[in-house]
């Protein structure tokens, strides 16, 4: 049957950026698909995102951690596998956006978009890959973005990892698929989070946004789960290296 094909029974997921949004969406999507998972945050509560999945009658494992420093990520991964025995699926949602204008952008602002958002992708999907490799099969699903096609304003160290992001992702892809590691991304288009509170709270702004997009809405996490699901099972075996657009046909017009 080729529903069973999305099954994630048996499988243990990783999720950064898991406390709400787009991360605590997909955590709990792939619980609902079979998966166990441990889930990261930093400066938000977990318990909200623990007790949904719990609901789901799956194990979660939360970890308070700040995947800016390279020694958190070494130990995010090792909790994981010891707790809850190994590592399947990695979804590196975890992100922070800073909006000013590029000639008042300071080297502190840069540097924490930069690391968080295509440091801390790299150095975990590399350290998941070495366990993932032992028993040649991962599942590696980065979050992009609209600005890894465009430019954007005011935000250019976002635009800059997020671009780094597509590289990376096909980088990847070029390089793990011989060992039976999938790296594969989401573009979200604009999609209703904190992150994005300051632009649809814009009247001005927000007008401007929904005469493009295709469907007429913002998104919101739940339209992100599909996906999700879909590029953590065994029905994306083939995928390597792509980025999919889910943004209301944003990119379309």
């Amino acid at each position: 049957m080729i529903l069973d094909q999305f099954n994630l029974e048996g499988k243990v997921a990783l999720v950064t950026g898991a406390a709400a949004g787009i991360g605590q969406g997909m955590a709990v999507a792939l619980a609902e698909a079979g998966a166990d998972v441990a889930i990261v945050g930093h400066k938000r509560s977990l318990d909200e995102t623990e007790q949904m999945i719990k609901e789901r009658e799956r194990k979660c494992l939360p970890i308070v951690a700040d995947l800016k420093s390279t020694d958190a990520i070494e130990t995010v991964v090792k909790q994981t596998t010891q707790n809850l025995a190994r590592l399947d699926i990695l979804a590196n949602v975890a992100g922070m956006i800073k909006r000013v204008p590029a000639i008042e952008v300071s080297e502190k602002d840069w540097d924490d978009v930069i690391n968080l958002n295509l440091k801390s992708v790299f150095f975990l999907s590399q350290a998941a890959a070495k366990v993932m490799k032992e028993y040649k099969y991962g599942k590696i699903i980065n979050i992009a973005s609209m600005l890894s096609f465009q430019g954007g304003m005011f935000v250019p160290a976002y635009a800059a990892s997020k671009g780094g992001i597509a590289s990376l992702t096909k980088s990847l892809a070029n390089e793990w698929a011989k060992y039976g590691i999938n790296v594969n991304a989401i573009a979200p288009g604009y999609i209703d989070t904190a992150n994005t509170a300051p632009i649809k709270n814009d009247p001005v702004r927000n007008n401007s946004i929904l005469e493009r997009i295709s469907c007429g809405r913002w998104g919101v996490p739940s339209d992100l789960q599909g996906t999700a699901v879909f590029l953590a099972s065994a029905a994306s075996d083939y995928l390597h290296g792509t980025i999919l657009n889910v943004d209301g046909g944003w990119l379309a017009r």
